[in-house]
């Protein structure tokens, strides 16, 4: 009876031992599978055989201890060691490694799995990928590039495939204006005037309400002006060519809706804040009661428009010809403008990414005791409306040369002809100052605007909460995602999947999904990853300790079969 007892009890010890050097050899053989954790294998004692209880002690007798013998041992547990592994860099930034606690969540065929490999690469799809295939999940975006955090989805990255162009909202402008005695105050603004014209119908001065196809010179001759003409203009203001612009000549054109287009297409601003001139009246294009078509600039240099001459042009097909002439009004200086001006163009971008091209003016409209005030003029010819003139305002510069009250202007930029949206703009001049060098003229310049032309997605990166976040190519940097990660109750409770994943076990508890970082989470890192916690040294000594047990075992096994040979001799 105990030979044989001694004989399972080895043999279970064979076992045992058994068990103990293959977690050992895949703890070794997994010394180099990023993330993987290594097991340690725990024995226990089984039964045992109770030869006697014990007995308590009873007058002179002390008592007796039990007497039992061992049945060998079991295994009590293989357990996983979820110590941190090492981390290595890498050189793919799609390679990520949690510091801490936590689990990759991926998805493929059995549902969702679990790592803690990051190895992680983009498909053909865009979709991010680990070894296996499976796909890693995370939060998505909306079309505004905002999180949706309401449920998971696959992690996309679409390089060199998704496009964005960033509309611009704010503007900020630096520069030194003039402000001192040596600037001169704008009290003047260029008058230009046509010859006199009569309506045709009436033999009277022409008026606005008269038809423009009726207009003739009061000198004599024939009509300036057909229907069915194409007018172009290319307005000149302040030295300064301006895009060409075109006006068509219907049967009900009036000489009013011409000299609206001019006065649009020059940028005249008339508003009850603007005061007149001291000659001339309001700034605008007007007719004047003998019937000529004035023109009265803005006051400031910049602000000054020039004699039309060639700049207006007509069509001549309709009356036998095949290209332009000027048209006929021959417009006359009368008065020139003055007062310092500066002026600055810019380009901003509308929500398509297309340039759009802004002209600032800002002339000395005064000067006080304590302040220089300036006037701002905002156009733009790529205003979709025919009007170029977008905005007008004041500043004022103190004694300092700060600027004080109000240094923000808001500008509204019609886009209604192409498919971008309006435009509005907050432009920001608190960086300018009333600071010139002795001789030096006044400036402005773009400090900084917030739009970009169209880019594509060029690069992406990852930061330790998760985020994704792609570099286009024109500067702009946009969310692409967020990685989440499981948490459990008691991660020693998954059961392995193979290839580096586990399923969530009886014991483990559902799955908590956090973003890295809370809720007791780990944070990520990217281009790095975590590398085998397998302790190569350990393993090899606790091999070399199996191996001893195992042959100490078998040395057992053989002791009982020489013991088992004498009982044989015994009986022949």
């Amino acid at each position: 009876m105990g030979l044989t007892t001694a004989l399972n009890t080895s043999l279970n010890g064979l076992s045992l031992n058994e068990t103990a050097i293959e977690v050992l050899g895949n703890n070794i053989a997994n010394a180099g599978t990023n993330g993987f954790k290594a097991s340690t294998v725990h024995f226990t004692t089984q039964l045992a055989r109770t030869l006697s209880v014990g007995s308590a002690p009873q007058g002179p007798n002390g008592g007796t201890n039990p007497r039992q013998i061992g049945l060998g041992a079991t295994t009590a547990s293989i357990t996983r060691d979820l110590s941190q592994g090492a981390i290595s860099g890498s050189t793919s930034p799609s390679d990520i490694a949690i510091e801490g606690a936590g689990y990759f969540v991926l998805a493929g065929n059995q549902g969702r799995v679990y790592s803690r490999n990051g190895n992680f690469s983009v498909n053909t799809e865009s979709k991010l990928i680990n070894d296996g295939g499976l796909r890693v999940q995370g939060y998505g975006i909306d079309d505004g590039f905002n999180l949706v955090t309401t449920q998971l989805v696959d992690i996309t990255v679409p390089l060199g495939n998704l496009n964005v162009a960033l509309e611009t909202t704010d503007v900020e402008l630096k520069g030194a204006l003039k402000s001192g005695v040596d600037a001169e105050v704008a009290t003047l603004g260029t008058v230009v005037q046509s010859d006199i014209f009569n309506d045709s119908t009436t033999s009277a001065a022409m008026t606005a309400t008269s038809l423009l196809k009726d207009l003739v010179p009061a000198s004599g001759g024939s009509a300036v002006f057909r229907s069915g003409e194409t007018l172009t203009f290319t307005p000149r203001k302040g030295g300064a060519d301006y895009d060409e612009q075109s006006f068509v000549i219907t049967d009900t054109t009036t000489v009013g809706d011409f000299t609206s287009f001019l006065q649009d297409t020059l940028g005249i601003v008339n508003n009850a804040s603007i005061a007149p001139d001291a000659a001339y009246g309001a700034p605008g294009v007007s007719i004047t009661s003998d019937g000529r078509i004035r023109v009265v600039s803005n006051k400031g240099e910049s602000q000054s428009v020039a004699s039309f001459g060639a700049r207006l042009q007509q069509t001549q097909a309709t009356i036998g010809g095949n290209g332009t002439n000027p048209v006929a009004l021959n417009m006359t200086d009368i008065q020139q403008g003055n007062g310092e001006s500066v002026v600055v163009t810019f380009p901003v971008y509308d929500s398509l990414g297309e340039q759009v091209v802004i002209r600032l003016h800002a002339i000395l409209e005064g000067r006080s005791n304590t302040a220089a005030t300036y006037r701002y003029y905002f156009e733009s010819v790529d205003d979709s409306d025919t009007a170029i003139s977008l905005t007008s305002g004041t500043f004022a510069i103190d004694g300092e040369g700060k600027i004080t009250g109000d240094f923000n202007a808001d500008v509204t930029i019609n886009r209604q002809n192409t498919a971008a949206q309006d435009m509005s703009l907050n432009v920001d001049f608190s960086q300018i100052n009333g600071l010139t060098q002795p001789g030096a003229e006044g400036s402005m310049n773009l400090l900084a605007q917030n739009g970009a032309p169209p880019g594509t997605l060029g690069t992406f990166n990852i930061n330790e909460t998760g985020i994704i976040s792609g570099v286009f190519t024109n500067g702009v940097i946009r969310t692409l995602g967020q990685l989440v990660m499981a948490q459990f109750s008691n991660p020693l409770g998954l059961v392995e999947n193979g290839g580096g994943s586990f399923l969530e076990g009886i014991s483990s508890g559902p799955a908590q999904i956090v973003t890295p970082g809370t809720q007791g989470s780990g944070t990520v890192r990217a281009g790095a990853i975590e590398l085998s916690n397998t302790d190569v040294g350990r393993n090899l000594v606790d091999l070399i300790v199996a191996s001893t047990n195992y042959r100490g075992n078998a040395r057992v096994i053989t002791s009982v079969q020489q013991l088992v040979d004498e009982l044989l001799v015994l009986g022949r």
